[in-house]
């Protein structure tokens, strides 16, 4: 029998029902049925954020619930609870997070995509240098306009430590590409340790710099990111208690 019931999941696609039917508690045949029916959607829908999660490639996972907002500073117009709601990402806007290095930005772009996989969106994480090299690497390759499809099916990208790495003028127009394409369409986080007049330095055009600032702060919420490095501070208090 259970090898039949095996087949007969199978034929009909239902990958967790054997996984879940011995376990399900029920009182009639309707409540049974309807547990068997909620353990697959239920493992459906955990395939699918699994596979946004792989697919996003965050570097490590974080979480909104273990993040502590006292470094972070928001503008009048967006609140803590508005961001972990991911209200910007509804309305495709941008999220700007700036400060010194080690004051939990990379955390909370992460914790975002995480929260934003859960709920079924599409999200790619790339280091800044990264996508730039592999912009140019697709680029040589001829292969750019795919890469560029494949970027467009995320709700939400996130590009983490812009300023640690100049470009090349080649790999900035490219980014800058990338940025435009998001404007008005999807969600862009981005992360920095510097001020947006600095970013000249790293991009090495001024009218370049001043157009990719544009469109992505118009429509963007500006968060500011003060405090001692987290890492710093990790370090001297093992340093103290040692």
């Amino acid at each position: 029998m259970k090898q039949e019931l095996a087949a007969a999941c199978k034929s009909l696609h239902l990958g967790y029902v054997m996984e879940a039917y011995e376990a399900i508690p029920f009182n009639d045949r309707s409540d049974y049925l309807l547990g068997v029916l909620q353990a697959e959607l239920q493992g459906r829908e955990m395939s699918r954020i699994r596979r946004l999660m792989k697919k996003a490639r965050f570097p490590q996972i974080k979480t909104l619930e273990d993040y502590d907002f006292r470094a972070v500073t928001f503008p009048a117009h967006c609140s803590r609870e508005l961001l972990m709601d991911l209200v910007f990402l509804e309305r495709k806007q941008n999220v700007m997070m700036l400060g010194k290095v080690g004051t939990g930005k990379t955390h909370l772009a992460t914790a975002l995509g995480v929260e934003a996989c859960r709920r079924g969106h599409e999200v790619r994480f790339f280091r800044v240098h990264d996508l730039v090299a592999t912009l140019q690497e697709k680029y040589q390759a001829g292969t750019l306009n795919r890469f560029l499809r494949e970027l467009q099916k995320a709700e939400l990208l996130i590009l983490d430590e812009m300023g640690f790495v100049p470009f090349h003028k080649d790999g900035a127009e490219l980014l800058f590409h990338v940025v435009s394409e998001c404007y008005e369409q999807r969600s862009v986080i981005v992360t920095s340790n510097l001020e947006f007049g600095q970013w000249n330095t790293v991009l090495g055009d001024a009218r370049l710099t001043a157009a990719l600032v544009d469109r992505l702060v118009h429509h963007a919420h500006v968060l500011a990111f003060t405090g001692e490095s987290y890492r710093l501070q990790h370090a001297l208090s093992g340093v103290k208690s040692s």
